[in-house]
């Protein structure tokens, strides 16, 4: 049995109710749930039940106001409950999500990707005389991005780690991904920020992603579109019996 944390007028409030009602919250009743926090709880369900016995007292149940409200809710309720009823049948077993995957490969691609450095100066005399110095082999592009870049990737030798198309300005972008791995560009890139040296580490092409990687996103989208249809031909059966008239 749970524990009782307060009686109001004889009725009980338990540490279950508690609870309910944090889990009614959704993931904001994460923050209420400590000592603090539900103690805060416990209170508003104190102050809920002095309500709820004052209401009968007053007999506000027998208010035609409240029994207008009290229709409504019984209403929305139902239909809420209908509705959810017309789709409780529907399901989306593994087999499903793995011959759509195999029916559509093509929309499971991981997306290209490169690994990339770059040296950000501010004039493109600058970038050219640094450039200059790396062909030359008198500074490598790591020591020349760590010694004159303004990027803060400068401390990891200019480095910008893997990024895919349409992470960076489309200067930068259109240039990266038409470059060959081990290749610096032959002159200065200009975008925004100023004055870019790029060098290609490495270039990762579009793969397919396995279904094992994918399956429960699958499966989710497969089971929103069957209670769709699900949901949309009950609405259609009922247009059959119950005739509807748009009068706009």
């Amino acid at each position: 049995m749970s524990n009782i944390l307060a009686t109001v007028g004889g009725m009980p409030i338990t540490e279950e109710d508690v609870n309910d009602f944090l889990a009614g919250l959704g993931p904001r009743g994460q923050s209420y749930n400590n000592p603090e926090g539900r103690k805060a709880v416990l209170g508003q369900l104190v102050s809920n039940k002095l309500l709820l016995l004052d209401a009968r007292r007053n007999l506000l149940e027998a208010e035609p106001a409240f029994k207008a409200e009290l229709a409504k809710l019984r209403e929305n309720l139902l239909v809420s409950y209908a509705a959810d009823k017309a789709i409780s049948s529907v399901s989306v077993s593994d087999k499903d999500a793995e011959d759509y995957y195999n029916q559509n490969k093509s929309q499971f691609m991981s997306q290209e990707t490169v690994n990339a450095s770059h040296i950000l100066v501010d004039s493109e005399e600058n970038a050219l005389e640094i450039l200059a110095k790396i062909k030359s082999g008198e500074i490598s592009f790591e020591d020349a991005a760590m010694e004159s870049s303004s990027c803060p990737s400068k401390a990891n030798g200019g480095n910008l780690g893997d990024f895919g198309r349409g992470q960076m300005v489309p200067e930068f972008d259109t240039t990266v991904f038409a470059m060959e791995v081990g290749e610096i560009t032959d002159s200065p890139v200009k975008t925004q920020f100023g004055y870019h040296l790029i060098k290609l580490n490495s270039k990762k092409a579009a793969e397919e992603m396995p279904f094992s990687e994918i399956a429960p996103e699958i499966k989710a989208a497969l089971l929103d579109e069957k209670r769709r249809a699900a949901y949309e031909s009950k609405i259609n059966q009922l247009k059959i019996l119950y005739p509807v008239d748009m009068m706009i």
